[in-house]
């Protein structure tokens, strides 16, 4: 045997050892285990496959919410046409959404415009019976068209659904007040200014009847 061909054996040698002393150590890749996700949404991904490098994908919300956002916002600017260009869209896409409905309640209460706002909460309430907020609403709007018999009734009803809702025992103490039954009126303000004193307009009825 030649020195070259025994350099080659050598050569040959050593890269067979190299070779097999990888194979079984372990340190290779090895399919299904290359990446190990530490929360069950994660995934894998790196700046050249952008469509994996999200770990959490962000949450969407519906058009219908999208667009009654759109209609708080105008309403918070005092952009009531926009206001009810958005839930008019929302009301296309379910006529039946209470949340659109009731927007488009206050709407019309707005623009003072009693009997529509009337026909809105009372399908409210065909469609979910013990929402308070409808109750009192509508008992807002009946006081307005002179029904107080049927208002009182609403806002009894809105206060016995939640009867830790301070609004509720105030708007009910406006209604009797109207009607000049001062001293339930009292008893109500009352009420509300103790479940909430922050109702500071609560607080000035108070000392205003007490006077008296």
């Amino acid at each position: 045997m030649t020195t070259f061909q025994l350099f080659l054996l050598i050569v040959a040698g050593g890269v067979f050892y190299l070779f097999f002393k990888q194979l079984f150590s372990g340190n290779y890749p090895k399919r299904g285990v290359d990446f190990e996700a530490k929360v069950p949404d994660e995934r894998i991904g790196g700046i050249n496959r952008p469509d994996k490098t999200f770990s959490k994908p962000p949450k969407q919300i519906s058009r219908i919410e999208e667009l009654i956002e759109m209609a708080d916002e105008a309403i918070q600017k005092g952009d009531l046409l926009e206001a009810r260009k958005a839930v008019q869209s929302a009301l296309i896409i379910d006529e039946n959404n209470i949340e659109a409905l009731r927007r488009e309640g206050y709407l019309y209460l707005e623009d003072r415009e009693y009997e529509e706002a009337k026909k809105v909460y009372e399908k409210i309430l065909s469609l979910d019976p013990n929402d308070d907020i409808a109750h009192d609403s509508l008992a807002n709007t009946l006081h307005k068209l002179g029904e107080d018999e049927a208002a009182q009734d609403h806002h009894r009803k809105a206060i016995a659904l939640d009867p830790e809702y301070a609004p509720h025992y105030f708007n009910y103490a406006n209604t009797l007040y109207d009607m000049g039954l001062k001293e339930d009126a009292l008893k109500n303000y009352k009420k509300a200014y103790e479940l909430d004193s922050t109702i500071e307009e609560a607080k000035k009825m108070i000392d205003e009847l007490e006077e008296k």
